[in-house]
């Protein structure tokens, strides 16, 4: 048995002995991401899982060339061993793998891998009998190792061969500490209950006394959770409005929002020099009236498509001035009213402005932003980074690039990090895009290597018959990954349609999809618990962080108790905040 194993194995024991449940058999998920590229590779996660011969130490044992290209094993001057896939012809060509994969079984990848020269996307792909599946991609440079991660799940079981490609076949590819590590669904979902125990609940302790200070035993209790500290949303638009029903069913259920067209410049600003803020201003009318905090979307949109009809033909002196005043009329007359904005919406994988007014200018939008608006976060917002391992432009590695190319071009203030999540429910081509639970926390792990807070800011999954099954899977990893810090679903309702997922029909009666997040509500931003005392009034729990409200039921008519004159019935309002030490609430039951 490895160390690492057999020291979880004796954790868990003592867990169990002590009251807390856990899988007593589920190696814990590592986490961990170096975006560093290092003079030596570090040791394999999970000691290489199933991998044979993971670090290259024993030659080639395990391993074969791929295609055309030749194998070496090479050793570095500290003695590391480490193999090459040279002479390569082919985008595939490189070395491999053989492995037999389970369909029922989540599998998380990680590997070093380096060039021979220049620099380079070098991916990890499975090939099996049904399809392809990418399961990481970096940008490897020469001169040092660079950290491959992510993970997949697959259609079938049998055998895959795992083998990495570049489009440059002219460089040889190095590989070394290579994992392959699989989970039972059952181990997937305890990484879920660890995280969730660790980073959104605190331990509290209640104790139930009378007047005068005695422990109150055997008394019923009720805990409410009235706010949750995690922020969890979903868009809406301007049929709200004048809709009670859609008002009803949303403010039932959600205190953050997302509007979904109607702050963005096209609905601004449809003609030049034309401005209207009529549905912004109602809608955020609406939410104020009802507790409910607005993210800004968007200040520019960088997809040419998206820009207001009079904009793409403006000369770059003339849209520069245009965009100037827009930033301007709309952070000033909204600032202090967002928590947050989207201040160049998806420009990693378009450059509309960059194209125009040159390659800085999305960090001028920044800094002017950080100027008007002191207080709101300012969000890179992006799609495919976590939902698709097959699109370079928005890779998790593209993501941190351009975050560092957005202070090198000269902001300074603080960032946040937005990851869309718009999930497929089915296969694209020979590649499987489809919803990948592995890679989408591998992905998350990496672009949380900036430190910056992250926001899963518009889940949506496509049409298909597990599209509610598929949505749970992605609010339950979201929610539960230590780097998350908020959540906005993509699913404003209109008569003509949702985008792409409805949470009710037209009569705002829950779709399977609404009742998952009915569910996901309930379980984590409403929960209810009751209890009873323990001999010494006691009530030792874990909640999560948030708002609650802790009540007694009235005496239980088959207990005896003493009644004390001076004790009254009351309810007691609490703060769970994160923090390590247990909270101790004593309370005149």
């Amino acid at each position: 048995m490895k160390i690492e194993a057999w020291c979880y194995s004796l954790f868990n024991f003592f867990m169990i002995v002590s009251g807390f449940v856990v899988n007593a058999y589920a190696v814990p998920y590592d986490y961990g991401y170096t975006a560093e590229c290092l003079k030596n590779p570090n040791k394999p996660q999970y000691d290489g899982g199933i991998v044979v011969n993971p670090e290259l130490n024993d030659g080639d044992k395990g391993w074969t060339s791929f295609g055309n290209a030749k194998l070496q094993i090479r050793r570095s001057e500290t003695g590391n061993g480490f193999a090459v896939a040279y002479r390569r012809n082919q985008s595939f060509d490189s070395i491999s793998q053989e492995f037999f994969l389970d369909h029922q079984k989540l599998y998380t990848f990680s590997a070093w891998v380096q060039i021979s020269h220049g620099d380079a996307t070098v991916v990890a792909t499975f090939k099996t009998p049904t399809g392809y599946y990418n399961a990481a991609a970096t940008k490897a440079i020469s001169g040092c190792w660079s950290m491959l991660k992510g993970g997949l799940t697959v259609n079938d079981s049998g055998t895959a061969h795992l083998y990495f490609q570049s489009e440059n076949p002219s460089i040889d590819i190095w590989i070394d500490s290579v994992s392959l590590q699989p989970f039972t669904q059952e181990e997937w979902k305890s990484h879920h209950s660890q995280s969730i125990e660790k980073v959104r609940k605190s331990k509290v302790r209640i104790q139930a006394v009378d007047g005068k200070g005695k422990p109150l035993a055997n008394r019923t209790l009720t805990i409410q959770q009235k706010f949750a500290k995690f922020p969890f949303g979903c868009a809406i638009n301007k049929n709200i409005l004048n809709n009670q029903a859609y008002q009803n069913w949303f403010t039932s259920r959600f205190k953050y929002t997302t509007f979904e067209n109607e702050m963005k410049w096209y609905a601004n600003e449809p003609i030049q020099n034309c401005e209207d803020y009529t549905a912004a201003d109602a809608m955020l009318q609406f939410t104020k009236s009802h507790g409910v905090s607005v993210r800004g979307h968007n200040v520019f949109w960088d997809d040419p498509k998206y820009q207001p009809s009079w904009v793409p033909n403006l000369q770059p002196s003339q849209l520069a001035a245009a965009a100037n005043k827009r930033i301007n009329s709309v952070m000033r007359r909204y600032s202090g009213q967002v928590i947050s904005w989207d201040v160049v919406n998806e420009n990693l994988h378009f450059n509309f402005f960059e194209s125009k007014l040159g390659k800085t200018a999305s960090s001028k939008f920044y800094t002017q932003a950080r100027a008007l608006d002191r207080n709101a976060a300012l969000f890179l917002n992006d799609y495919n980074t976590i939902e698709s391992p097959g699109d370079t432009k928005s890779s998790p590695d593209s993501y941190l690039s351009k975050i560092r190319e957005t202070r090198s071009g000269g902001y300074r203030g603080t960032l946040s990090i937005g990851l869309e999540a718009f999930a497929a429910a089915k296969p694209v081509l020979c590649f499987i895009y489809f919803t990948n639970i592995p890679y989408m926390r591998s992905a998350i792990d990496k672009v949380a290597s900036s430190k910056l807070p992250i926001w899963i800011t518009e889940v949506d999954v496509g049409a298909g018959s597990n599209q509610a099954a598929i949505l749970d899977q992605v609010l339950r990893e979201a929610h539960a990954h230590p780097a998350v810090n908020g959540i906005i679903l993509w699913s404003a309702w209109s008569p003509n349609g949702c985008y792409r997922m409805c949470l009710t029909d037209s009569s705002f009666r829950n779709l399977p999809t609404g009742d998952v997040v009915d569910k996901i509500i309930r379980e984590f931003f409403g929960a209810v618990v009751t209890a009873t005392t323990d001999a010494n009034g006691f009530y030792d729990t874990s909640l999560l962080h948030g708002d609650y409200q802790l009540s007694f039921a009235e005496f239980d008519r088959y207990q005896p108790h003493e009644k004390d004159s001076n004790s009254t019935w009351i309810s007691h309002n609490f703060k769970v905040e994160a923090s390590d030490d247990m909270l101790h609430i004593k309370i005149l039951a």
